[in-house]
């Protein structure tokens, strides 16, 4: 079997070397992890993800921290979480285990991360999921933003 290039050799010379250049820096700058880790880290990114936790508001994980307390605490320890994450040395704290009582008499069991996890996950996920999602396929619609399995089965 022989070895056949993404790229022919015509394409590559056609390019203008202008173009070939913006081309390359595209590619760099959508693999380059740590841009992307100065978006999550952005304050802006990191106040959007701050709200969104509010907003969802939820249980108490492991440690017992509410989301009324998350304020003062990113206050106060908001430069060493990003820090952290920064030197890829933070550490998410376990999951508390939580069982659902099921209407057939089972049970569901439900993981409740830390205020302070939900609020690192948010962060990562505000800056992921557009660049992931326009690669999805239009007919996919599990654990997707505005989607939902009923859709599908409609759509079928």
């Amino acid at each position: 079997m022989k070895y056949v290039p993404l790229r022919s050799q015509s394409i590559r010379l056609s390019m203008t070397s202008k173009a070939a250049k913006a081309k390359g820096a595209e590619r760099k700058q959508r693999m380059d992890t740590s841009s992307l880790m100065e978006q999550v880290l952005s304050k802006e990114n990191l106040n959007a993800a701050y709200l969104q936790v509010v907003r969802n508001k939820g249980a108490a994980g492991v440690d017992g921290m509410t989301v009324d307390e998350l304020g003062d605490y990113l206050s106060e320890n908001g430069e060493s979480i990003r820090e952290q994450l920064r030197t890829r040395k933070y550490k998410p704290q376990p999951v508390r285990r939580v069982e659902i009582p099921k209407p057939d008499g089972g049970v569901r069991n439900l993981g409740v991360p830390t205020v302070v996890d939900r609020f690192v996950q948010q962060a990562v996920a505000q800056v992921l999921t557009p660049i992931f999602e326009e690669q999805f396929h239009e007919h996919s619609y599990g654990f997707r933003p505005n989607r939902c399995a009923q859709q599908a089965v409609i759509k079928a």
